[in-house]
C-alpha cells in the first residue's frame, strides 16, 4: 500500500493508547511492523501544550513510516493541531472516529462522531487542507447494529480529500467484544475508491491472509494481538510468503524485554519508564513456567534491576529448556 511517495506496506500496528509509546513502536518496527502509529493525541491537549500530550509526540527516525494519531470535535482545532503536528515531519496524520471509550464518546470525539456526518466532514475537510501530509482515518462500521453507516461515513472521508480508510469491524455497543465484521469491512472496500485497512480479529500469519482474502483490503491492523507478542509482525510476513517462523527463546526474549525498558528509561527516566513498563511486563510474561506465583512482585517492579531479577527467576523456572509455553 502507498500513499503519495511513501510506501506503507501491508501489516500495521493499530494506534493503541496507554500501549504504542516510541519504545513498544521501535520494538515492533524491529520484528517487521510495516506501518506504526502513535497512540491518540487529544487536539484540545495539544493547543494547551500539556505536558503528556506532547510526550506521546515524540517518535524516532527508525519508526518511520509513522502516521500521527489526532482526536477531536473541533474542526479549528483540528485543522490547528493538523499544522502542528506537520512540523514534526510524520509520514502522515490519521483521524480518530473509531475509539470507543467513554470518556471520549461522551465528549462527543471518537466513535460518537459517526453519528454526526455532518460534523466529520468538517473535521476531515479542515484537517485535509490545513496540511500537506496524506490524511488517513479511522473508524467502526457502525455505532450499533441499528446504524452501521462506515459505507456512508467512507464516502464522506473520500469526498473530504482523506486518502484512506482503516475500519474496525466491530461498532461502538460491541466495544472490542463479539466477533469483527470482514463481510461489512469487505462491502466498503468494494465501494471505496481509496485504499480500505482493516482493523479487528487479526491474531496470526493465518487470520491476516484469510483477512486480506476475504475483503481485498489493502493492509491489515493488528491491535490487541500485540501485546506481548512484537513478534507478531515476523510471524504474519512468515506466514504470508509461505515461510516457517519460529518464536523467539527465553535468551532472545529477555534481551528484546531488556531493550524495551532501556529505551523507556532513556526518555523518561527509570522510575517513569519502569512504571509504565509494568504491564508490558505482564503480557511478555504470560504463559510461562512459574509466572503466576511472580505476578504480583511483576506488577511492583520499580527498577531496571528488579526487571532483570524477575527474567532471571523465570528462567531458572525453564530448568534446562528455554521453549515458552503459550507464546504463539
Amino acid at each position: 500500500m502507498k500513499l503519495g511517495s511513501t510506501e506503507l506496506g501491508r501489516i500495521f500496528l493499530a494506534p493503541l493508547s496507554g500501549v504504542a509509546d516510541s519504545p513498544f513502536r521501535c520494538i515492533c518496527k524491529r520484528f517487521g511492523a510495516d506501518t506504526v502509529y502513535s497512540e491518540m493525541v487529544s487536539s484540545e491537549g495539544l493547543s494547551r501544550e500539556n505536558e503528556r500530550t506532547v510526550e506521546v509526540l515524540r517518535f524516532t527516525d527508525e519508526e518511520h513510516p509513522i502516521g500521527v494519531q489526532l482526536f477531536g470535535r473541533d474542526p479549528e482545532r483540528m485543522a490547528t493541531s493538523a499544522r502542528q503536528v506537520e512540523g514534526l515531519k510524520p509520514d502522515l496524520i490519521d483521524m480518530n472516529f473509531a475509539c470507543p471509550a467513554r470518556r471520549i464518546v461522551s465528549r462527543g470525539g471518537g466513535c460518537a462522531l459517526m453519528r454526526e456526518p455532518e460534523t466529520l466532514s468538517r473535521i476531515a475537510s479542515a484537517v485535509v487542507k490545513a496540511t500537506d501530509l496524506p490524511v488517513t482515518a479511522k473508524i467502526r462500521i457502525g455505532w450499533d447494529d441499528e446504524n452501521i453507516n462506515a459505507l456512508e461515513i467512507t464516502s464522506i472521508l473520500e469526498d473530504a480529500g482523506v486518502l484512506a480508510v482503516a475500519i474496525h469491524g466491530r461498532t461502538w455497543r460491541q466495544g472490542f467484544k463479539g466477533i469483527s465484521s470482514w463481510e461489512e469491512v469487505a462491502r466498503v472496500k468494494r465501494a471505496a475508491g481509496i485504499p480500505v485497512i482493516l482493523s479487528g480479529d487479526v491474531t496470526s500469519g493465518e487470520t491476516a491472509e484469510r483477512a486480506l482474502q476475504k475483503t481485498g483490503c489493502d493492509a491489515v491492523m493488528v491491535g490487541r494481538a500485540v501485546y506481548g507478542l512484537p513478534w507478531i509482525f515476523k510471524a504474519i510476513h512468515a506466514y504470508l510468503k509461505g515461510e516457517e517462523f519460529t518464536v523467539p527463546r527465553f535468551g532472545e526474549m529477555r534481551q528484546v524485554i531488556l531493550d524495551h525498558v532501556d529505551m523507556g528509561i532513556a526518555t523518561l527516566g527509570e522510575e517513569t519508564a519502569v512504571m509504565r513498563f509494568r504491564k508490558h511486563l505482564l503480557w511478555y510474561t504470560k504463559g510461562m513456567p512459574g509466572v503466576v506465583a511472580l505476578r504480583p512482585a511483576v506488577s511492583r517492579v520499580a527498577t531496571r534491576q528488579e526487571v532483570e531479577m524477575m527474567l532471571d527467576r523465570l528462567s531458572e523456572n525453564l530448568g534446562s529448556s528455554e521453549a515458552i509455553d503459550g507464546k504463539r
